[in-house]
Formats: C-alpha cells, structure tokens, sequence
C-alpha cells in the first residue's frame, strides 16, 4: 500500500491574504485601513498571487523527482501513437501524364489549430488502358461460368456495336462483366464514362443490384461506388469508383490482366430487378483522382542539433516534440571534417562497446542521447558508445512530430491541401482517423514501473506475458493470459486493442488485431518468452449482448434527454476497455444480469423507476437477435460481452 503523496504547502491565494492581515496589528499598528480599496491591500493581494505561484511550483517537484528516478531505472513513459487514415486527392481535370503526389505531402483540418496529416508513400496515379471486356453467365453458384466466357473487347471498341452487359436471357443474380487493365487500378478514383441504351427495364435506377469488384490477395473485393448518374447503366452518364489498394493482376478465360468486375445481385428489398440486361455501346475509363494511406504528423527536414564536445554523455535537443517512431530514412549524422557517418539509433547503451556509434533518441522529449562513461569495479572507465569527435557538427536527417487521440479525426475533416500539387483540386477522407492514442502520463508510468522491475523484463508468469503485452504498444487496451491445458500447449494471449471510437460507435470489426499490430506484439513478445514456450497471440469470442429496457421518467424531464443517457450508459457498462463496474473493462468471463443492468439505469438522473429489462444474444455478423429474452446470458471463459443496439422506452 502507497500513501497519498501531500502537498508540501497547501495554502491557496485567500490563506495567504488573510494570514498577511493578521499580521498586520502586530507589526504596524497604525495601519488601521484594511479594506480592498486600500494601496497596501493591493500590494498584499499582488504578493499572495506570487507567492500562490511559486507554492504550485514547490508541490509539483514530486513530479519531477518522480520522473527523474524512473529514468534512473530506465524506464520512460510511452510515447504517443499517430493515427492514421487513407485520404483521397480528387484531380481538377483528367490529366494526360501521371500524376504524382509525394510521400509527405500535407493535409489538415479547418481551423487556426488545425490536425496536420502527412502522405506515408508515394501516389502515382496513371490513366488506365482497358485491353480485355468479358461477359460470363453464372454457373448456379456464386461464381460465374469461366469456361463460358464471352470477348466482347472488339464489339466495345466499334462506335456501332451494342453490347449486353450479361449474358443470361432472363439475366440472372451472378452474371458478371469483366473489364481487363494492362496496370493495377488500386488506390485509384475511376470514372467510367458510359454510353448505354435503354434496355434494362425492371430496375430502380437509385438502387441498382449491382456491385463493381476487384481481384487482390483477399479474393474479389467490393468497390465503394462514389456516385452512378446512369440510373445501374440504362442511359449516358459515368460511375465514379474508388479502387482498393491491393489490386492484383488475375488470369481470366486465358488472359492475365488486372480485372474490375461488374456482378449482378438479387433484387434487394424493392423486388426491383432487370428483366432484360442493360446494353452498352462504349465504355471509357479515366482517373480522376488517387488514394494513399496518411498518419498524424508534422514532417521536419534536416535539422543542425549542435557540435560535439568531445565529451561521453552529451546531449542535444530537436525543435520539435513528441516524436514519431523513426524511420529508416531518420537518423543522425556526424560531420567531422569531409566525413560524414550515419550512426545507429539503439533503446539503451548496455550492450554498446567503446567503438559504437549509437545514439538513444527519446520520443517524449525529442532528446539525442550519446553514451556515457561508466567506472567499474576495479577503478577502471567503460565507455559504452562511441564519443562523437570534438567540434563535430550533430544533426538529424528528418522526423516527424504528431501522434496522440486528437488525430482521431472523423470523415471529410482533412479538406485543407497543405502541399501544393499539380492537379489535385481538393482533398478528402472517407472514413474516419484512427490509432491516435496520447502518451503515456506519468501517474500510470509511476504503476507500471514497479512491475517491470519485478519480472525483468521476462514473460513466466500469466500476469508477465500480460503485462508485456500492455508494454508493446498502446493500441492495446487489455490483456487476458490463458495457461497452456496442458504439457505441450501453446499459453494464449488474448488481446483487445483500442478501438479509437466512441462505444456506441465499436462494431466487432474494430476489435479486430490487424497485421501491424500483431506484427508489433510478435516482435516485442518473441524475444521475452520463456524458452520452450509457445504463444499463440488471438483475440477474446465477443457475444453480442441487445438490452431492452423501459423505464419511467421523472417529472420535469425530457424523455427523450433521458432515454439517450440510458442507451449511453449501457453501451459504456458492456464495452469490452470502458465497461464493468470499475470502468476498466467488463471482466473476462463475468455473465450478464438484468438486474446489474436495472441498477445501472436506475441510477441515471431522472429515471423514477425501472419497470423492466431483457436481454437478447445477438449475432455481431449479420445483425440480429438470437432467441427469446431472458434474465441472465453466459458468457465463455475469457469471453467478453459487445452491447448490440440497446433499445429503452421512456415513457
């Protein structure tokens, strides 16, 4: 058990005047005026403000001392996560040459403080050369019939020649048509300019059963349609797509080429369908705009840090602070004469020899670190790293500033072009940021630290390994550490990330463990695992929990005020990183009960009473309920519940 750390003085501005008044018989008694309109009060009132100033400094020196001996041990807060989000650059015209957009070019937010986004690679955009058209029945399966495919490349490049779009008569749900590109189209914006006649009757021209794919390593995957003005191909127009990345090039009926797919669907909801296949006369594709992948940061150039001392244990400080992990292409460099050398970043200097050139850089403060000196038992000095030679010019080739929750910006807010590039007329995100997780405070570091010291950094017990995964990153938001069943078995670790959204807002695709973050938890964990020990990484089996309630409002309240505080509080108290009574997460394994719920509401301001509450399974997939109601739901072992769709009356 710790002790609340006090405050070494906690007189506030009013203690300080009032004590200085008391004061005041005892040393000048003819001083008789104390009211605020006196000149001596005001200069009391002055003086107690200073005084309050320099007693905040005092207390927070705790702080600071506590900072210094967790560098001591070598232990420093996390540092924050960019987020990051794929920004569409949308072209002012068709541009004939290939357009490039350059990794670091920035986008922000509106604002005077706006959120800076940075491209992460290069985007090249290039018009598209359509070489092959197809059209293929369906096969009685999902799939359409290769083996009956139809050319229609020559009958689409003729002026007069009309082509059915599918070939089935009566058309059928999986007909296809095939267009064939000699380059990948991924990442690109598409306009189809379309030439069409009117043939295909039946349809609702706003809800065609249409769906444009392509072809990348997760099989066929669905275009996100921007806009169709020709009514699903029955007039002239153009449809605008928005290519995924990934696109990948596939052999169909004998010829390899990097297709985009036109599949047709059921009738949806409406029962409208075509009863006759659209027909097109030509089809011209262009692009018109280009998508690339951008992270929450500030890039910075080349940047002179100092000169060398000749000295061990030299530090120098960049402008700008916190920092982003670095790249490859982000390091420091020692001029010393005509010499120029890249030195090697490294976390700490214990294994660095004397001729090492290695460097810690601190992504807090910005700081560059150079190895110290260190005596040794018998008197003598180890330097661990090298000394960069005196009079040496330190600087660090480029980096970048960002990172931080405040990145987690929603859909269409980076509209600003910050990076002038011919072209593009204007820019947007489709989707919302996310991964933008703040740096670690210093209250959670002062917990964390001890546990560390403790295992050594070492994964042997189940609280170890979940600790260390806490450790590896923060886009994790919790642990769970399953013991091997028995001799042989692999120990499961599983891991709920950050969703980086508000709860009512998580589907369980957001808690997913896509392939960077498991990509860092292998690289952090493999190297601390016991030897002989197998880890299996995997994520918790989320049930899909649909609460109906109906509660009684109060007088003088606004149901509607407080039915939205119910739903609120119930998507909080079963989120899996929000939830539970602690708010720490609803805990693994821990059942569900209608009457934790109906205490749960029954504690909201304005509900009276809470008449009733069910509980439905759901099923996270295709969005519905499983069953009938009940009072209580089973969760598995190490399982966690996922709120579906609350439903509260307040009447």
């Amino acid at each position: 058990m710790s002790f609340p750390r006090p405050d070494l003085d906690d007189r506030r501005f009013q203690d300080l005047v009032d004590e200085a008044k008391r004061m005041i018989p005892r040393f000048l008694p003819e001083w008789t005026n104390h009211n605020v309109s006196d000149p001596g009060v005001t200069l009391i009132e002055l003086f107690a403000w200073m005084t309050e100033l320099t007693l905040y400094r005092l207390n927070r020196v705790p702080d600071r001392l506590y900072a210094s001996f967790l560098d001591l041990v070598g232990i420093s807060p996390y540092p924050a996560s960019a987020a990051s989000v794929d920004v569409t650059f949308i072209f002012s015209t068709v541009p004939e040459e290939t357009v490039l957009v350059p990794a670091g070019s920035e986008v922000s937010t509106t604002g005077d403080d706006p959120v800076v986004f940075a491209t992460m690679r290069d985007l090249e955009v290039s018009q598209p050369n359509l070489v092959f058209a197809f059209t293929a029945p369906t096969n009685g399966f999902e799939d359409p019939d290769e083996g009956r495919m139809t050319d229609v490349s020559q009958n689409l490049a003729l002026d007069n020649e009309v082509v059915k779009v599918f070939e089935s008569n009566p058309v059928t749900p999986g007909d296809s048509f095939y267009m064939g590109f000699a380059e990948s189209l991924g990442g690109c914006i598409i306009r189809l300019d379309v030439v069409a006649d009117v043939e295909g009757i039946g349809v609702n021209p706003n809800n065609p059963p249409l769906a444009w794919e392509v072809w990348t390593d997760e099989g066929w995957l669905e275009c996100k349609s921007q806009g169709d003005l020709t009514g699903g191909l029955n007039r002239n127009g153009h449809v605008l797509l928005a290519i995924p990345t990934g696109h990948l090039p596939l052999t169909v009926g004998s010829e390899r080429a990097y297709w985009l797919r036109l599949r047709l669907l059921a009738p949806g909801n409406d029962g409208a369908g075509y009863r006759a296949s659209p027909a097109l006369t030509s089809v011209v594709a262009h692009a018109v705009g280009g998508t690339v992948t951008a992270e929450h940061a500030e890039p910075f150039g080349e940047e002179y840090i100092g000169n060398s001392t000749g000295l061990p244990g030299q530090k120098f400080d960049v402008q700008g602070a916190p920092l982003l992990p670095r790249r490859a292409d982000e390091y420091v460099e020692v001029r010393s004469g005509d010499i120029t050398e890249q030195w090697l970043e490294v976390t700490d200097f214990s294994r660095s020899g004397p001729t090492d050139q290695h460097y810690t850089w601190d992504g807090v403060s910005g700081a560059v670190n150079f190895g110290p000196q260190i005596r040794q038992a018998d008197g003598r000095w180890r330097q661990h790293g090298a000394i960069p030679p005196a009079g040496a010019a330190i600087s660090v080739t480029k980096y970048r500033r960002g990172g931080g929750a405040r990145g987690n910006v929603g859909p269409g807010a980076l509209s600003v072009i910050r990076s002038a590039v011919p072209y593009v007329d204007r820019t947007t995100n489709m989707l919302a940021a996310t991964g933008g997780i703040d740096s670690e405070t210093l209250e959670n570091a002062k917990v964390r630290a001890p546990l560390t010291i403790v295992s050594g950094g070492r994964a042997v017990t189940s609280s170890d390994h979940e600790r260390l995964a806490l450790e590896a990153t923060p886009r994790v938001r919790r642990a769970a550490c399953i013991p091997p069943e028995s001799a042989g078995a692999a120990t499961r670790l599983l891991i709920v990330p950050d969703p980086a959204r508000p709860v009512d807002a998580i589907s369980i695709d957001h808690l997913a463990m896509d392939d960077s973050l498991f990509a860092q938890l292998s690289e952090y964990l493999e190297p601390r695992r016991l030897i002989g020990t197998a880890l299996e990484l995997g994520t918790p089996k989320y049930l899909g929990v649909s609460v109906a309630a109906m509660v009684r409002v109060g007088p003088g309240r606004a149901p509607a005020s407080v039915r939205q505080a119910c739903l609120d509080a119930i998507a909080v108290f079963l989120s899996p990183h929000m939830g539970g009574n602690d708010g720490n997460g609803w805990p693994f394994g821990q059942d569900i009960n209608s009457g934790a719920i109906a205490h749960l509401l029954g504690e909201i301001p304005g509900v009276e009473q809470v008449e009733e509450v069910v509980l439905f399974e759901a099923d996270l997939r295709n969005g519905s309920r499983l069953g009938a109601g009940t009072d209580t739901i089973r969760v598995d072992p190490y399982g966690l519940p996922l709120s579906y769709k609350p439903q509260v009356v307040a009447r």
